[in-house]
């Protein structure tokens, strides 16, 4: 059986709620909280690279990549990148992320559009995959 694609999917919009206690700041590019309902889609670690193992040059390459590859395992559970709740990046190098912040916007736009669900930066000392720059998770809740 081939694989989905998102074009192939039926559209479900996203049924879900950002959280946000009164009087906190709105935070840049997040949310602090999600509630939502539906079946789960849980997405392991993904690292940036392309479906034969070749790692892109560079941190934003990467993490478009590993964006990228989300979305593929999304659409085999029949999820959208607006059905994203969570995301958990893991980065080798927190400077290399914040010196990023723009480009990986961008890229980040680009992928998964002006979804912004609740999110974690955990920099770590070592990834499984010797070439990887980051490592992301995702979970979606389809309605």
């Amino acid at each position: 059986m081939p694989a989905r694609t998102i074009s192939a999917l039926p559209p479900r919009p996203a049924k879900h709620e950002t959280l946000q206690p009164p009087g906190w700041p709105a935070p840049k590019g997040y949310a602090n909280g999600i509630k939502a309902r539906g079946e789960f889609v849980f997405v392991g670690g993904m690292v940036g690279w392309d479906e034969k193992e070749n790692f892109p040059v560079g941190f934003v390459p990467q993490a478009k990549q590993a964006l990228q590859n989300i979305v593929a395992v999304l659409a085999e559970g029949g999820a959208r990148p607006e059905h994203i709740v969570r995301l958990t990046w893991y980065v080798i190098d927190m400077d290399e992320y914040l010196a990023a912040r723009r480009e990986l916007g961008a890229a980040y736009r680009a992928v998964l559009g002006d979804n912004f669900p609740a999110m974690a930066l955990v920099q770590v000392g070592r990834l499984f995959e010797p070439q990887a720059r980051l490592e992301i998770e995702a979970t979606a809740v389809v309605p």
